[in-house]
């Protein structure tokens, strides 16, 4: 397979480019000196981005292969992050036949030189399931119920042959939860406004959810024994930092890395800092779910890559954060 780039430098696919990561990625790698030479050329499906300079716009499905054949034309690197959700009608066309389809047009390409997938802790059955140690990069997956978590590990599963069988160039990023401007103080709330899962309003009833919005109130969510659950996440900044670092670097070559924060999320660490900060109260809610720890040490070891992210910090930003009138909050996918 040709290493040799395009005429012009480096072209990189972007699928998914109109999510929360791809579009800082998009902003992060044309203005960085260190990427001059790159071209982003943007597949956009649902929504559109505006072409500029040196970003390209191809619209269409990954789900189509004539639309994934135009976009890979002179692609060099392809950032994989286009996923469904828990849409069972679109994971089979879309993100296994898409994948496939990005695949099969890499080996076949003679400018083609490394794919990332953004993968994801969905994979490992994050907290649907008991850890009792760190979650390392060699444990095996195990998805829980729903097709996203089966998704996920398909999606890796099928990177990893495409080594085997035809040594394709990539890497594989797997990412836990991803957080920007207030979505941490999202997935806290007892509203109707709450960002991914638990949904807090449910598991106490609408009414207790009521008083707890109109006292300011967190959930410090419990283990079934009862004990503080630790959970993953990650910014949307650092995981923007590691594709840049894995771009090319030779030691992310057919490599699987946990990309996250140093220490998982601690729910009574949550509870207190924002109880020491803000004066918030809590309440507990045992739950049935389990603590897990993703281990980042690989990442850090072989891409020199360190999270800038901590507890106390994506506390601060995501209830600092004040949102413009005319930005609402939006979610544009299920699940």
């Amino acid at each position: 397979m040709s290493s040799s780039s395009t005429p012009d430098g480096r072209r990189i696919l972007v699928t998914g480019a109109t999510g929360k990561v791809g579009q800082q990625f998009i902003t992060r790698v044309l203005a960085d000196d260190d990427f001059r030479d790159v071209t982003v050329r943007a597949l956009c499906h649902n929504r559109v981005l505006e072409p500029q300079d040196r970003l390209e716009v191809v619209r269409g499905s990954i789900a189509d292969r004539e639309v994934v054949a135009r976009a890979m034309q002179d692609v060099t690197h392809v950032l994989h992050l286009a996923t469904c959700k828990e849409t069972p009608e679109d994971v089979v066309r879309v993100t296994f036949g898409g994948l496939f389809w990005l695949l099969e047009e890499c080996r076949g390409s003679s400018t083609f030189r490394q794919f990332i997938l953004i993968g994801g802790d969905a994979a490992m059955g994050h907290f649907f399931y008991p850890h009792p140690l760190p979650v390392t990069e060699t444990q095996g997956h195990s998805a829980y119920p729903g097709c996203y978590a089966l998704s996920k590990v398909i999606e890796e599963v099928m990177l990893e042959q495409y080594y085997l069988q035809y040594d394709l160039p990539g890497c594989c990023l797997r990412a836990p939860w991803i957080m920007e401007k207030d979505d941490f103080k999202h997935t806290l709330s007892f509203g109707e406004d709450v960002f991914g899962g638990p949904r807090w309003r449910d598991l106490v009833g609408p009414q207790k959810a009521d008083e707890y919005i109109a006292s300011g109130a967190v959930p410090l969510m419990l283990d079934p024994d009862g004990e503080p659950i630790t959970r993953n996440f990650v910014h949307v900044a650092d995981l923007v930092a590691a594709i840049l670092c894995s771009i090319d670097h030779p030691k992310a070559n057919q490599q699987t890395l946990n990309i996250c924060m140093d220490e998982p999320v601690n729910y009574a660490r949550v509870a207190k800092y924002l109880g020491d900060t803000r004066s918030l109260p809590s309440v507990e809610i045992k739950t049935e779910y389990h603590s897990t720890w993703l281990d980042n040490a690989k990442a850090k070891f072989l891409l020199g890559w360190r999270p800038q992210y901590d507890l106390p910090r994506l506390i601060d930003e995501a209830w600092d954060y004040q949102r413009a009138g005319d930005n609402p909050r939006k979610i544009w996918y299920p699940g």
